[in-house]
């Protein structure tokens, strides 16, 4: 027998709809009805997580310390090597754990792990090459997430081929190492594919890639960094997005991730091919990446937690939202004329850009994945403004995935131990 939700609000792919009955079988959406009373809170689609680096939970804190030069990305990627180098496969396990109990917590309901600590701290290949992704696909089993493994092709330090350096050693695979870690992924789950970036993979091997991924995501960094764009340049003449789109046949089921530094042109021409901008807000401000066009992007976006840093959904909705108020100076710029209301248009947006990322349906909608979560509140675009704008502690009460109640009145039944477990991990690797 179906189960039975009723909700006071929930909002659908066709915007709010007041009185909400949704019938769930076997983890998915069988029916949605309105005009049904007796329903309390507001039901909203489960947002899906589209760009994360689960191990560098445990980095959270613990870079904010300015060094002898002037401090960057690269300087923080040489903390996180570190890091990367110390970890074992139960502490990717354990920092996994956390990291996505958080994440449901904080209303994402899936996530694309980009997950490119593959082999041993001395850089040969487990017995299982796909030991690491395992324990990921671990951590999203024993807490509910839904994930999609995106094992990363990781072969080079540099434009042009440049060999990986020493402190890289856990990353590299050559693509037949990394068609065996693929079909290794494939077998633990829903996965894609994921040339870490212009830097790491050449234009051969991105063909190749792609050739590879067929019709799943395929997720790249690009244009991050400044240096990486002047980079770039300097290698092909081209600036990063722009290099991608004329020898990539980039299309609707590549996530183009970050993407800070784009040309109009460049924006244009990712919209046009249907590429997804996976923007990663509080990652991007902690490393001070830059500023992502949105307010004039007329593609598909998605969020990420990236470095984990700081897990939670609506303020990676608020920090994209208050970037762009800083850029343009002015308020409510990522509101639209068909969701006047900014809280909801985010939240619409990122759910379906990121859904498209993932490769699963989004949204409360017959044959939809049941996962969705829920707010308390009598107006749902106000209750969302609150949740997005002015909470200090999420507003989440319940979510749901795939059917199944993974947080009951915000918390997960595995947050205390994974939590202890965490700590003790810290205490042990640093």
């Amino acid at each position: 027998m179906p189960e039975t939700f009723i909700f006071s609000h929930a909002l659908l792919p066709g915007g709010w709809a007041r009185d909400v009955r949704l019938s769930v079988a076997e983890g998915r959406i069988a029916a949605v009805e309105t005009g049904i009373g007796g329903g309390r809170n507001v039901a909203l689609p489960g947002m899906p997580n589209l760009h994360s680096h689960a191990f560098q939970r445990a980095m959270a804190g613990r870079a904010e310390r300015r060094g002898a030069t002037r401090d960057s990305f690269w300087t923080w990627r040489e903390l996180m090597y570190k890091l990367a180098l110390a970890m074992q496969p139960e502490d990717m396990e354990i920092a996994a754990t956390l990291a996505f109990t958080e994440m449901l917590e904080s209303g994402f309901t899936a996530v694309a792990e980009f997950h490119y600590l593959h082999h041993a701290p001395d850089g040969t290949h487990y017995d299982d090459i796909g030991e690491m992704a395992a324990r990921l696909a671990a951590a999203a089993r024993n807490t509910g997430i839904e994930l999609l493994l995106l094992p990363v092709f990781y072969a080079h330090a540099g434009f042009g081929g440049a060999a990986l350096r020493e402190e890289q050693r856990r990353f590299g695979n050559t693509l037949e190492s990394y068609a065996r870690l693929c079909e290794r992924c494939a077998a633990l789950g829903p996965s894609g594919v994921a040339p870490h970036s212009l830097r790491a993979a050449t234009l051969a091997e991105l063909t190749a890639l792609a050739t590879l991924a067929g019709t799943r995501p395929l997720h790249i960094h690009v244009a991050e960094q400044l240096a990486e764009v002047e980079a770039c340049l300097a290698f092909s003449g081209q600036r990063p997005v722009e290099y991608l789109l004329d020898h990539a046949a980039v299309a609707e089921n590549w996530c183009l991730v970050h993407a800070t530094h784009i040309t109009p042109a460049e924006a244009a021409g990712m919209a046009a091919r249907g590429a997804v901008a996976g923007l990663c807000p509080i990652t991007e401000a902690n490393l001070g990446d830059g500023i992502f066009p949105a307010h004039d992007f007329a593609g598909a976006y998605g969020i990420g937690s990236d470095s984990n840093v700081l897990i939670d959904a609506a303020q990676e909705l608020r920090m994209l939202d208050y970037s762009q108020r800083l850029a343009m100076r002015q308020r409510n710029v990522m509101a639209t004329a068909a969701i006047p209301a900014t809280a909801t248009a985010l939240y619409a947006g990122a759910v379906a850009g990121g859904a498209r990322a993932l490769g699963i349906g989004g949204g409360i909608a017959p044959g939809a994945p049941a996962s969705f979560v829920t707010i308390a509140g009598d107006d749902p675009d106000i209750a969302l403004a609150q949740a997005v704008f002015a909470a200090r502690t999420p507003m989440v009460r319940d979510v749901w995935v795939n059917g199944r109640r993974v947080v009951r009145n915000g918390r997960h039944e595995l947050a205390r131990i994974a939590r202890a477990r965490f700590d003790a991990m810290l205490a042990r690797l640093v």
